[in-house]
């Protein structure tokens, strides 16, 4: 297949999507123009892979999304920050949903501290979550073990952090609904899990990362 085939592929399915749409709907795109009134926040990793919408089974319009490398949310980041103020103080969300994956090469690559050039610098946050957790990884443990507990652990970092932007501290204060979640996804069986930390208010964060963290068997 050459280059031009490929992406005229991407040009067809989209033609077939809307049509399919349409077939169901004749309102559909029409509705979707209206605006948009997503109640969801999805903070994940830009592994091809991992799409919000298929995996969840939802359309769109139901999810408002940021990717990056490794599903990070670092405070300088002004890209995450925006993307969360838009959501909860335009669109008002109701939930931040921050995803990682089993699997993620980010979080293998920074386990493993592969050199990858740039981004090494980017992976260094969730090296940083290794050495914060470092009893979490056993001798014993099996090199896909410690990823698959790396990637859980950063869920939770990252999960945290959402927490304490000052974004969603304002808006607990203001009484706003919102609820923050972590969860972690698994390609071989297509299954999402929750890791059991869910924030919906100021003042309790610390109490709850430390039991999430403890349910994965390791101190905080």
């Amino acid at each position: 297949m050459s280059k031009e085939q490929g992406v005229q592929r991407l040009l067809d399915g989209n033609r077939a999507w809307a049509q399919q749409c349409l077939s169901e709907s004749p309102e559909y795109f029409h509705d979707l123009a209206s605006g948009q009134h997503p109640e969801y926040l999805w903070i994940g990793c830009s592994d091809s892979r991992v799409s919000a919408d298929e995996i969840t089974g939802t359309r769109p319009g139901e999810i408002f999304v940021h990717r990056n490398v490794a599903n990070l949310v670092v405070h300088r980041d002004i890209n995450v920050m925006a993307v969360l103020q838009y959501a909860v103080e335009l669109l008002e969300i109701q939930h931040v949903i921050v995803c990682g994956h089993y699997g993620c090469s980010g979080i293998e690559a920074a386990w493993k501290k592969t050199p990858l050039g740039l981004i090494d610098n980017w992976l260094r946050h969730v090296q940083d979550v290794a050495e914060r957790h470092a009893d979490a990884f056993g001798r014993g443990m099996s090199e896909v073990q410690a990823t698959e507990r790396l990637a859980e652990l950063n869920v939770l970092a990252q999960t945290a952090n959402v927490c304490r932007t000052t974004i969603v501290m304002d808006a607990w204060r203001r009484g706003q609904s919102l609820t923050v979640h972590g969860w972690i996804y698994r390609l071989q069986d297509g299954l999402l899990r929750d890791l059991g930390l869910s924030v919906a208010r100021d003042g309790v964060l610390a109490a709850e990362h430390a039991r999430a963290v403890g349910a994965l068997g390791c101190r905080v």
